[in-house]
């Protein structure tokens, strides 16, 4: 089977790729671009570890086959730091220890900025809400919500 060229932009550069129809951004993430961030956990979309932004939207990156990407935007944890600088968020996960074995932790944070980026002033309800897709089987989760809210309490102050 031929294969299918891909040019799209990751995380700003622009990027092309050659892919199986059949193979899922995931793979070619990890595989092919040597982009590791991104957890595979269940690979049918129901644990959020591989969440990645296409084209400003969350989406999970196991059910999205690589041909989509075609002229397309992608963010992959990778990109959240700017240089050594982390993002706010990185930086409150660790603070609130707010991660342990990792898996998840690159798809929760991907999901968090997503929810700061669309509601910068969240309650703690719409934080389990909007994370209800990450599944994490080590933090219990209170310490990731108290790492997002804390992040939107001083994106708000900063913004005064």
């Amino acid at each position: 089977m031929a294969k299918t060229h891909v040019s799209t932009t990751i995380n700003g550069e622009p990027t092309e790729f050659l892919c199986e129809p059949s193979q899922a951004v995931l793979d070619v993430l990890r595989d092919q671009l040597g982009l590791t961030g991104t957890k595979e956990g269940c690979g049918s979309g129901d644990c959020g570890a591989c969440t990645i932004m296409l084209d400003g939207e969350m989406v999970c990156s196991c059910l999205v086959m690589a041909a989509e990407a075609e002229g397309k935007k992608i963010e992959t944890i990778e990109g959240m730091a700017k240089g050594d600088q982390l993002h706010a968020l990185q930086k409150k996960f660790i603070e609130f220890a707010a991660l342990q074995c990792g898996i998840c932790t690159p798809g929760v944070l991907m999901a968090s900025r997503a929810l700061l980026a669309k509601n910068p002033n969240p309650t703690e309800t719409e934080v389990r809400f909007w994370l209800a897709g990450n599944l994490c089987r080590c933090t219990g989760y209170d310490k990731i919500v108290r790492a997002v809210l804390e992040v939107a309490s001083d994106m708000r102050e900063t913004a005064r």
